[in-house]
Formats: structure tokens, C-alpha cells, sequence
């Protein structure tokens, strides 16, 4: 693994199980790390598997000044929120998503026209969501009827080991229509085809005219490898998966232990 970045200009950051704790706080170290790219002239922005309304406690903290990746990147937004960019999973592939996270018996949410709609408000990890992207969910009869609107379908389930396995079944079957990846251990999201944080770094990377080569990425999970891949450099946290530490430049201490600001730090200051 590489011990240092060169050059960098730009570093675009996982949030959940990166940017923040497990219990969903910035880090004062964070807040600092942030201040120092920025002071260094090195720009910052996020790519997470969160709704757009789920960004906008951070930009006030970090002062986010650039377009931010929602959706594993799906939908590109301005700091204000205000949308760029927005992509839909077409509606016959997200009905093939809604069965089959279904039939795995899982918990699905679904994000749709700005709302995060499930049938049960109670269901696993429902809090854990509120207090996330700091929003309350819509109760629907029928999530069907959002298959035509939806931006993330995601399955959720305490059992993690379950839901791996869903993971590539579900990607197997839905290859090609949309794309599959858990976002964290306990969360599986079906987002649009051939998005992902990997395209998102592409777009920045056009964007803000800055080579691929110049940006760094940080992440956790198997939906930041891809981000990982169109990166000149690449940090895991050491909270990842081996797999993606393994895909990265780098690796850093883990989400609970100022893992970010030491990868700054270590990495990416010159």
C-alpha cells in the first residue's frame, strides 16, 4: 500500500462509517480535518448512500461549498440542496427489486419524490434512519405504487450475514437494470444503473477540472469501492471490510477513532 498522496486537490468522503461516529456525530477532529484541506487549498465534498435531505446537517458543519453525490451518487446537489442532477431506477427494475427484497424477507424503505416511505415506522434500524437524515418516515399502504418515482430501494435486516448473501443474489439477478450494493452491514440499496460513487468521482472529476489523479477518496464499505477505483488515491477506514481495505491506497484508524483526520493527516497534507 502506498504511504503518501501526491498532489491532491480534491478528496471526496463516504459519510456514514467514515465522515462520522456510530452514532452519527462529527468528530471535532473531522470538523478540523476538513478546515486544513480546505486551508491547503484542497477541495472537499461527500458521495454517500443518503437521501439529499440527509446532507444537509453537514454542509453548515463543513462548510460544504461544492456539489455533493446522494444516492451512492445517483443524484448530484448543490450545498443548498437543490438538485443537478437526478437519475430514477427504471420502474420495471425497481418492481424486480421490491420482490425480491421482499421475498428474502427483508425490511424495505423506499426513496421516492423527496420521502422516505416504509410500512413500518417501528421496523430494524428505523430509529437508527431518523436520526440519520434527521427526518421523520411517510407510512404507505403500498410501496408499490412508488416503483415509478424511486431514487434508492434499500432491504434491511439485523441479520447481516443474510443479508451479504442477498446481496449477491440480488445483484445477480438485477445486473444490468440497477446497481446492488450494501451500504453498510445492515443496509442493501438498489440505486440507478450504471450510477454509482465511482461516477460520481468521474463527474466532480469533469466538473471542477481536476484529473482523476488528483482526487482522494475515503470510505468504508463495498459502495466506496467503486469510488476507490476512479481515484488517483484511495484511504479505508479501519472499520472496513477486508475487501475494501484491500482495494485501497491506504488505511487509515477506524470511524470511532478520528480516522478521517488521521488519514488527512497521514495521507493526503502535504
Amino acid at each position: 500500500m502506498a504511504t503518501k498522496a501526491t498532489g491532491i486537490a480534491l478528496v471526496i468522503s463516504d459519510v456514514d462509517g467514515t465522515l462520522v461516529t456510530d452514532d452519527k456525530q462529527l468528530a471535532a477532529s473531522t470538523v478540523a480535518a476538513v478546515k486544513r484541506l480546505r486551508a491547503a487549498g484542497i477541495g472537499f465534498s461527500i458521495a454517500s448512500a443518503r437521501p439529499p435531505l440527509g446532507l444537509r446537517g453537514l454542509v453548515d458543519a463543513l462548510g460544504l461549498d461544492l456539489p455533493m453525490g446522494a444516492f451512492n451518487g445517483a443524484s448530484v446537489v448543490r450545498p443548498d440542496l437543490s438538485t443537478i442532477e437526478e437519475r430514477l431506477i427504471p420502474e420495471a427494475a425497481a418492481r424486480a427489486a421490491l420482490e425480491r427484497l421482499q421475498a428474502e424477507d427483508l425490511d424495505v424503505w423506499v426513496f421516492a419524490a423527496g420521502a422516505w416511505c416504509l410500512r413500518d415506522p417501528e421496523g430494524p434500524y428505523a430509529d437508527l434512519e431518523r436520526r440519520t437524515i434527521d427526518a421523520e418516515p411517510r407510512v404507505v399502504a403500498d410501496l408499490g405504487s412508488l416503483m415509478g418515482a424511486a431514487s434508492k430501494i434499500v432491504g434491511v435486516s439485523r441479520d447481516h450475514a443474510h443479508l451479504a448473501d442477498c446481496e449477491a443474489r440480488i445483484g445477480t439477478a438485477l445486473a444490468g437494470r440497477a446497481t446492488v450494493h450494501r451500504s453498510q452491514a445492515y443496509y442493501l440499496d438498489v440505486t440507478p444503473p450504471g450510477l454509482d460513487k465511482g461516477q460520481f468521482v468521474a463527474w466532480m472529476s469533469a466538473h471542477l477540472r481536476i484529473p482523476p489523479e488528483r482526487i482522494a477518496t475515503f470510505g468504508d464499505a463495498g459502495n466506496d469501492r467503486p469510488m476507490f477505483a476512479r481515484s488517483g488515491f484511495s484511504v479505508a477506514m479501519g472499520n472496513a471490510e477486508p475487501g475494501v481495505k484491500a482495494a485501497a491506497s491506504a488505511v487509515t484508524d477506524g470511524n470511532g477513532a478520528d480516522g478521517f483526520a488521521h488519514g488527512v493527516a497521514r495521507f493526503i497534507l502535504p
